[in-house]
């Protein structure tokens, strides 16, 4: 399968009092077409900035990020971004949220892809709903379908269910990977949740602490629906908490 994405020797630091602070330090990483790469690691090792570079939206220091093979410059609309922050507009409709970029297409086309995406996701019913009568849920919901519904090649998400209860997030998981069953894309997630990643992804990218380098790529070869309960997925579970160092801190503070 062709690499969608490709990152060369990417690195990046910022300014702070004094000097600068490296953040990323020589990654290089491929994602295919229509994979689901999850990266995880250490709080404030750089994933966030990672994510922002490969989308276009910071330039790195050194190196370069390819998409198809082009050098990303800035935005595109290949990708699409879904983020903890949220992005609807609280005072637009479910429906006018979901067509808010669609507005070059006739009313017609704009109503029938509403319905679709919305149906997608759970919410038919609630198209005239405004986001204040959402549960938590229901307002992701109503992001991915926003995403979807430009039919975006790349999906770059940033812990996009980190503000959700145990619960909802469990839920949105399962509905995301019902949604990708459907219709394909390609996926980069950067999340702290290592129970998350090993749920949806295909790939594992453990970073180490800023600056960050890969410390290293694990595959899941586990199918779905996926058992979080079973051996396997525990023992993946618990060798990206040991690359992590989460499994030294435990057994040094252990009474």
């Amino acid at each position: 399968m062709p690499d969608k994405i490709t990152v060369r020797e990417l690195a990046k630091a910022f300014p702070v009092r004094g000097g600068s602070l490296a953040v990323l330090d020589g990654l290089d990483l491929a994602v295919a077409d229509r994979e689901f790469v999850a990266v995880v690691g250490p709080s404030g090792c750089g994933k966030t900035t990672l994510l922002n570079i490969v989308a276009g939206f910071e330039r790195p220091d050194r190196g370069e990020v390819r998409m198809d093979g082009v050098p990303v410059s800035g935005p595109s609309p290949k990708g699409i971004v879904i983020s903890q922050q949220g992005s609807v507009f609280p005072w637009l409709s479910v429906r006018r949220n979901v067509t808010f970029g669609l507005n070059d297409f006739p009313e017609e086309e704009r109503r029938r892809l509403a319905d679709h995406y919305l149906a997608m996701v759970g919410l038919q019913g609630f198209e005239n709903a405004y986001p204040s009568e959402l549960s938590g849920g229901m307002l992701k919901r109503l992001e991915v379908a926003r995403a979807l519904i430009v039919r975006p090649e790349i999906l770059y998400m940033d812990e996009p269910f980190a503000s959700l209860d145990a619960l909802t997030r469990f839920r949105m998981r399962i509905e995301l990977l019902r949604i990708l069953s459907r219709e394909w894309h390609t996926c980069l997630l950067v999340t702290h949740d290592v129970e998350e990643a090993v749920h949806l992804a295909e790939r594992i990218v453990v970073l180490s602490d800023r600056p960050a380098k890969i410390q290293a790529v694990v595959n899941v070869p586990l199918p779905h629906p996926r058992q979080l309960s079973s051996p396997a997925a525990i023992d993946l579970k618990e060798y990206i908490l040991r690359e992590l160092g989460v499994e030294a801190v435990a057994a040094r503070i252990a009474p």
